[in-house]
């Protein structure tokens, strides 16, 4: 359960520099979105999907 709060407080604090840092590119990146298909979208979700466990695996074969 730790490493659940651990994930979710990490994804929320990037997401929280992002809109604070630059909140007008986030605004672009959503127009981007909304321009692309939607299987465009959905392949990209599951890429992200893909990459994010990938680097779950790496650390915990680091050991954390």
């Amino acid at each position: 359960m730790e490493y659940v709060l651990l994930g979710l407080g990490l994804a929320l604090v990037l997401e929280g520099l992002i809109y604070a840092i630059a909140p007008g590119l986030v605004e672009q990146l959503l127009e981007t979105l909304r321009a692309l298909p939607q299987e465009t979208r959905r392949m990209l979700g599951l890429g992200a999907i893909a990459l994010g466990l990938a680097f779950v695996w790496m650390a915990m074969q680091i050991g954390v």
